[in-house]
């Protein structure tokens, strides 16, 4: 199994970022049009308080760019060192899934059990992945 296929589940976790920002943008417009926030809010993000309907989805696109960080570069690093196998695919995707769950839940009812559940799963996916990685380069000798 090639090491490139790893770019499918790094392509989903874009398009899981893409789909944040498209829904922190529609709420940011809702809530301008609906007169929560003006547009001078967004020159420096102060002056005003921003309603939880906008707060909540620009917390989770930020943090988008936070822990998957460290899951884009283990992709690259298994596809550099030519790391493949089931495992590796498997453990890349069940990443991608835990942080679309946590996605659903911050930006749906944000249920905190389920949430710190789903958060957990995908960072205990992401060290195995990294164990994963590290290990075959250390095999390698």
């Amino acid at each position: 199994m090639s090491a490139y296929l790893l770019v499918y589940p790094m392509f989903a976790m874009f398009v899981l970022t893409a789909t944040v920002l498209v829904i922190l943008f529609r709420s940011r417009v809702g809530a301008v049009r609906a007169g929560k926030l003006t547009t001078r809010y967004f020159r420096i993000y102060q002056g005003e308080t921003e309603p939880e309907e906008t707060a909540k989805p620009a917390r989770h696109f930020s943090n988008l760019f936070e822990a998957p960080t460290l899951f884009y570069a283990g992709c690259l690093a298994a596809i550099v060192t030519n790391d493949s196998g089931v495992t590796l695919l498997v453990l890349a995707w069940l990443y991608v899934v835990a942080r679309a769950v946590h996605s659903y839940i911050h930006l749906g009812k944000n249920r905190l059990g389920g949430r710190v559940n789903a958060y957990f799963a995908s960072w205990l996916t992401l060290m195995l992945l990294w164990v994963h990685v590290v290990a075959h380069v250390a095999l390698r000798g």
